[in-house]
């Protein structure tokens, strides 16, 4: 198998072999607490959707959703699971994705950073930072662990903490109960402002 998860035939492999052990085929329950109290919906991005669960949730909810991915094979799998809402769901690379009318309101983050060699985490942060409106909100689930290998490529929390602080503030952060195996233990639900 393809061993550089920054290129789209790492994920087109997976995807076409059934080798996808961080897709829990369901929403987090943080995620649906988090959507049952927000009150500001506006524009979400979530970037490297996979099978695309989180965009029924987001859109259902009120949410206007625009769902990216760059491995087509991970897209085919979006648009089965999305039916009707397939056409949330466009083919994109994060860091050169332009959308419609930038910026977002919120980005939503599930295994999205940890599918990232560690080399491409401060383009991350910058790029997150540049289409994330000031004010808006970047949530979801983080993993935090000290692993050599990945993906999934585990952060520390200074780490974290280094890489968002100058765009972002952390206005919550609580434990997961609901994680797969792959990254049980090791997550944690935050959202995060971006200043300004």
């Amino acid at each position: 198998m393809a061993q550089d998860s920054s290129k789209p035939d790492f994920w087109d492999m997976r995807f076409r072999r059934n080798v996808t052990p961080w897709d829990a085929g369901r929403v987090p329950a943080a995620l649906e607490r988090f959507v049952a109290r927000h009150i500001g919906r506006g524009r979400v991005l979530v970037p490297g959707c996979g099978t695309g669960y989180e965009v029924r949730e987001l859109a259902r909810t009120g949410f206007d959703v625009t769902a990216i991915d760059f491995s087509e094979a991970a897209l085919e799998a979006a648009r089965r699971e999305l039916g009707p809402l397939a056409r949330l769901v466009r083919f994109a690379d994060f860091f050169d994705f332009e959308g419609d009318a930038l910026p977002f309101d919120v980005i939503y983050e599930r295994a999205f950073l940890c599918a990232l060699p560690r080399r491409l985490w401060s383009d991350w942060a910058r790029r997150t930072a540049e289409i994330l409106r000031p004010g808006g909100l970047l949530f979801g689930l983080f993993f935090f662990d000290d692993n050599a290998k990945g993906p999934p490529f585990g952060i520390a929390g200074e780490q974290l903490e280094a890489l968002l602080a100058p765009d972002f503030e952390r206005i919550e952060d609580e434990p997961v109960d609901d994680s797969l195996p792959v990254f049980a233990g090791k997550e944690r639900w935050q959202v995060w402002r971006r200043k300004g």
